[in-house]
């Protein structure tokens, strides 16, 4: 008998394991209280990407007299020394720091806002199985105001906290304990879905059991890495009504 060739047999290991990873069907008969990021996870990444990363520099560029190179270069310094904080997501922040109008910038491009494959599918189907659900995001409530009107998604969630109201951004110590005081929630109970590695450690570090990454937040790029979070791509796959017909 020809010995099993190990190199092949891990290789299989490990290409099953990211397809469970990615596949994983979420516990809802053992889940009360559902949290929902918005960028990244119910809408799609692209519209903040070109934003920040391009539309930004070039009305940068335009109003400051600088060349686009230039504002490219003074923005990611910028951006790289807020990274993390509050101030990251703050658009008051960003409107000082760079001398722009940023919230009526944003508004220009409304027509790039976007749900994510079946979003508002799930969201339907998740309410009426009574699920509580929250939208729980980093964005300034400028900008969510902003998505929720474009999209209309709003309407599903009991309720939207940007993380202004409690002073610390999702992936900082304490945030999600804090949120417990204004937004009760059994931890062993709860299921977060967001595309932040750090926000999903963080959350993990603070209690809350079931936690999804996003395999593909920006439709634009490519899609993320496997972690140590199952990753959802289209959330069809994971409907309630796939269990009962399955």
């Amino acid at each position: 008998m020809n010995k099993p060739n190990l190199w092949h047999v891990a290789l299989q290991t490990v290409t099953c394991q990211v397809k469970i990873m990615e596949g994983s069907m979420p516990p809802w008969s053992l889940v009360d209280t559902i949290m929902f990021d918005m960028d990244g996870t119910l809408l799609d990444l692209h519209f903040d990407n070109y934003f920040w990363l391009t539309l930004v520099p070039k009305v940068y560029s335009q109003e400051h007299g600088v060349s686009e190179q230039t504002a490219q270069a003074i923005l990611h310094k910028k951006y790289a020394e807020t990274h993390g904080t509050l101030n990251w997501y703050c658009l008051d922040y960003w409107e000082a720091e760079l001398r722009l109008n940023i919230t009526e910038l944003k508004t220009t491009i409304k027509h790039k806002i976007c749900s994510r494959p079946n979003v508002e599918k799930l969201l339907k189907e998740l309410q009426i199985n009574n699920k509580r659900l929250l939208l729980i995001t980093n964005a300034h409530p400028s900008s969510l105001a902003i998505k929720m009107k474009h999209t209309g998604i709003g309407k599903y969630f009991h309720k939207h906290i940007s993380s202004h109201t409690l002073k610390l951004a999702k992936e900082n110590h304490g945030f999600w304990k804090t949120l417990q005081e204004i937004e009760p929630y059994k931890p062993e109970r709860s299921l977060l879905f967001d595309d932040s590695l750090p926000v999903l450690r963080q959350a993990k570090r603070e209690g809350i059991k079931y936690l999804y990454g996003i395999k593909q937040p920006d439709s634009q790029k490519a899609s993320l890495a496997p972690a140590e979070f199952p990753q959802i791509e289209d959330f069809e796959d994971i409907m309630p009504s796939r269990m009962i017909n399955e």
